[in-house]
């Protein structure tokens, strides 16, 4: 095995607002978060679990190193493995790095641990993660292959954002790009399935389970004004500064000023009003407005008021966008969660596709032009489009998916081998179906063929960043990406004798039932290199002396060796357990709720056909090219808590694993 070593650095791009870009500001996030060690700290006679100081950040931010290493095939010979590792360094000053931080609060990643409602980065401050700085690193860490042990606790002890709304940017300045498209699937997720009126309780308030209702949607209230002698009532009300907030916490809006231009074609797309503003005279007051082309609903200008006393209203016309009063499935009408129960959120992601992004499988819905294959589709392309997308989903889901009029066997398996591929992207069904071959005593199929797929993502890529001093090699002469790859090797080595303790040895806890010559194949492998390189037969299994002496390509045999047992399990799972499995009272109501959510859903997107003539562009976005979209993220770790609150949680794997399993 080979390695090469590169060095790449650049300066950060910055915006007119005068922050970096948007994947900058994650990515360097991300860097700090997984360099530090989060401890316990003490201010105000209080303890905060999980956090670190100004001083800790500042001190990591000076010279931070990010080290990324590929594996993959020598060109010139391809027996060969050839690792290329690319470091980036970060160096800023104190003032410097108290700035960027000062950028994490503004975009909610992290929070002042003694006083949540700040939103100054001081000098002697804690600070913790918030539940959407969590789910950026969730995602960081999966899509770079880090192991990052040392944050396991935080994911399993503090919320995490199950859903993050991303809007798309413009590469050239990173302002978001706006179309009614985006502004309504905006929309609908700030307004959500229903109108979020928060019922408060006597109990001393959880943070958590305030998280999770303000998750349904912006919270409302009734506001009474007087207006004469009378009073008047209106209903869905919120306050300006919440809206704000909320934007900030649950989309990939970053600043007050961003939410509050969002907030503003809100008003100018008539989904929300001015109720009040009873600000003093003398009080300052921030007005955001933001024009476009007229057409339809949309007016040419709207204004969002920042004021402390600013109320708001969603307008008739917002609710029906929302939805809410359209008839829901039977299941939410009455209150009811899921038939599986343990995804509340499956209801929320109504289209759901896989992504996979550098080994970071994330479960996203798509909204509006430019998620398509068309490059410039029109507005009722889209909403086609969205429908299509829609009913696909209810179809995966059906017995006779993909199977068409062909009532043959092949159109039969393939139908099987399609509908497996769903239920292993989708964390719901995986989870339903994980119990379905716990009760038919055959889960470890199911344990064996995701362990082995987050074994060959670990494989091909490793991440590492540390805060290093100014030193450019650490002992030994080996820099901090061949160090940490040398680190990564051996948990690898690890990984894949655990795998074959786990499901192939001779009487091992999880034995698989495959077929004699798959396993002795395996066998004499790594007989074969037992011997060579110990001098000693292989016994049946593999203790870790003997597995430290393993090199990169020995475990690309493995892998290959490992992908031919995977794919054997997947097609005795699509033609066995499939089957049965859709079968099942759950897997069918599961199907039916899907199907009558997404038939009150199915025209959701629809936009009104006055507005079609006129799509409403900001002054300056003229690129018919530039056509904005949205997507929805999805947190694996916060998913698979809730399936362990719902009692649906599956049962640990004894591979050791990552935060995020290979969705995420």
């Amino acid at each position: 095995m080979s390695t090469k070593t590169s060095t790449s650095s650049h300066m950060m791009k910055t915006t007119k607002r005068g922050r970096p870009f948007l994947k900058d500001t994650l990515d360097l996030f991300a860097t700090l978060i997984v360099s530090l060690e989060l401890s316990t700290h003490k201010q105000f006679f209080r303890t905060f679990p999980n956090s670190f100081t100004t001083d800790e950040a500042a001190t990591n931010l000076s010279h931070l190193k990010f080290s990324q290493s590929n594996r993959g095939p020598d060109p010139r010979d391809p027996s060969r493995i050839v690792t290329t590792t690319t470091t980036t360094t970060f160096t800023m000053t104190r003032d410097m790095a108290k700035a960027m931080c000062q950028h994490f609060m503004d975009a909610r990643l992290i929070e002042n641990a003694a006083d949540r409602t700040s939103n100054l980065f001081k000098e002697r401050g804690v600070y913790m993660l918030t539940p959407k700085g969590l789910h950026v690193l969730e995602r960081f860490i999966s899509k770079n292959g880090m192991t990052a042990d040392h944050l396991l606790k935080v994911f399993s002890s503090q919320p995490i954002c199950l859903k993050l709304l991303h809007l798309e940017r413009r590469a050239g300045d990173d302002e978001i790009i706006i179309s009614q498209a985006v502004i309504t699937a905006l929309f609908k997720r700030f307004a959500g399935r229903s109108a979020n009126y928060h019922i408060q309780t006597s109990h001393v308030s959880d943070p958590a389970h305030e998280y999770h209702e303000r998750s349904k949607g912006i919270p409302l209230t009734d506001v009474v004004e007087r207006s004469g002698k009378n009073n008047q009532t209106f209903k869905n009300c919120f306050a300006a500064v919440a809206a704000l907030e909320w934007l900030c916490d649950f989309t990939s809006i970053v600043g007050r000023d961003e939410a509050a231009e969002m907030a503003a074609h809100f008003v100018r797309f008539g989904l929300i009003t001015l109720v009040s503003d009873r600000r003093k005279g003398g009080d300052s007051a921030v007005i955001f407005t933001v024009r476009g082309s007229a057409g339809g609903a949309a007016a040419a200008q709207g204004e969002f008021r920042c004021t402390a006393k600013a109320i708001y209203r969603i307008t008739e016309e917002g609710r029906k966008l929302a939805k809410w009063d359209a008839a829901r499935p039977s299941g939410a009408a009455s209150g009811l969660r899921s038939p599986n129960d343990s995804s509340a959120e499956l209801n929320a992601r109504p289209s759901t596709e896989a992504s996979n992004e550098g080994g970071a499988t994330a479960s996203e819905v798509t909204y509006g032009p430019g998620s398509g294959q068309s490059s410039n589709p029109t507005l009722a392309q889209t909403t086609d489009a969205k429908i299509h997308r829609r009913i696909s989903m209810a179809e995966k889901l059906r017995a006779d998916y993909k199977a068409g009029e062909n009532a043959a066997a092949n159109a039969h398996n393939k139908s099987s081998t399609d509908r497996l591929k769903h239920i292993l992207d989708e964390p719901a069904l995986r989870s339903l179906f994980r119990e379905f071959l716990r009760g038919n005593f055959c889960e470890e199929n199911l344990s064996f063929w995701l362990d082995v797929e987050d074994f060959k993502r670990r494989f091909n890529t490793t991440s590492s960043a540390i805060a290093a001093p100014s030193s450019r090699s650490t002992k030994g002469g080996a820099t901090p990406g061949q160090a940490a790859m040398e680190k990564h090797h051996e948990a690898l080595i690890t990984m894949a004798f655990v795998i074959y303790n786990t499901y192939l040895a001779p009487s091992s806890p999880c034995e698989l039932n495959i077929d004699h010559g798959l396993r002795n194949d395996l066998v004499v492998y790594l007989n074969e290199v037992m011997t060579e390189t110990t001098g000693k037969a292989f016994q049946g299994r593999v203790e870790p002396e003997q597995a430290q002496a393993f090199n990169a390509t020995q475990l690309q045999t493995m892998i290959r060796l490992y992908e031919r047992i995977q794919t054997h399990v997947f097609r005795l799972m699509a033609t066995d357990s499939v089957p049965k499995f859709t079968k099942t009272p759950r897997f069918l109501a599961l199907r039916n709720w899907v199907e009558e959510y997404e038939a009150g859903e199915v025209d959701s997107a629809a936009i009104p056909s006055s507005s079609l003539t006129s799509p409403s562009a900001p002054p300056g976005l003229r690129d018919q090219d530039e056509v904005g979209r949205a997507y929805m993220s999805v947190s694996q770790a916060a998913h698979e808590r809730q399936d362990e609150k719902s009692g649906a949680s599956a049962t640990k794997s004894t591979v050791p694993l990552a935060p995020t399993k290979s969705i995420s």
